[in-house]
């Protein structure tokens, strides 16, 4: 960056990379096999000089194939200022989430193993203190129609003081500081899932799940986790 470049030309720069990151993110969904085909979306907020743009992946298109000249840019208001693209059907869901948190990304999957919990419980069990990252025991949204002001409502109750939910039927949503940390908890969203289902799939045999005072134990301790910045 030189001191003869213009805040454009700066914005233009941050807006590339933010895409890029995002396009790399939606293709981790898929290799990690998180979604199929061109199912889950992800998004990613962007500040500029001229207020906060969010990036959203478009409908229907298939992640190995966007390119920079497909980004999607919307404002808070839903209004689309940048792309040609429709931005993703769940739009409402994602604005809701930056509208109302701290968010900087939002990924949003239909993971097996969490679609299926979701379909099971109200509430995934406290399997592993993981749930502590997510900000507490891990709620399912009821279901409404994909797409919809009612999904993104119910989606923010399950959300409240949590960093993750189910949608019931449906899949998972995230959010957090960071494209990656985003997609991180969808992972372990999902994995947690798994694990419950593995383990109350044994005959004769019911899993042991943490208590309230055990979570909350983990989620002191997982605040010091990691290298110090």
């Amino acid at each position: 960056m030189t001191e003869h470049e213009q805040p454009e030309e700066r914005e233009r720069e941050a807006i590339s990379r933010a895409w890029s990151d995002l396009v790399a993110t939606a293709r981790r969904t898929v290799t990690d096999g998180l979604v199929v085909g061109t199912s889950g979306n992800v998004s990613v907020r962007v500040r500029l000089g001229a207020g906060e743009l969010v990036l959203v992946t478009p409908s229907g298109v298939r992640y190995d194939r966007l390119t920079a000249a497909d980004a999607v840019g919307v404002r808070l208001d839903g209004r689309q200022v940048l792309g040609e693209l429709t931005p993703t059907s769940e739009l409402p869901m994602h604005l809701a989430v930056h509208r109302t948190t701290d968010a900087v990304a939002v990924v949003h999957t239909h993971a097996v193993h969490a679609t299926a919990v979701s379909t099971l419980v109200d509430e995934l069990p406290l399997i592993h203190y993981m749930a502590a990252a997510l900000g507490g025991p891990v709620r399912v949204a009821p279901y409404a129609l994909y797409g919809t002001e009612e999904l993104a409502a119910g989606m923010l109750r399950a959300l409240e003081d949590r960093t993750g939910c189910l949608l019931r039927n449906h899949g998972t949503v995230t959010y957090g500081a960071s494209l990656d940390q985003a997609f991180d908890r969808t992972a372990q969203l999902e994995w947690m899932c798994r694990l419950w289902l593995t383990a109350g799939s044994v005959p004769g045999r019911t899993p042991t799940l943490l208590s309230e005072t055990q979570l909350r134990e983990a989620a002191e301790k997982l605040r010091g986790y990691g290298q110090p910045r």
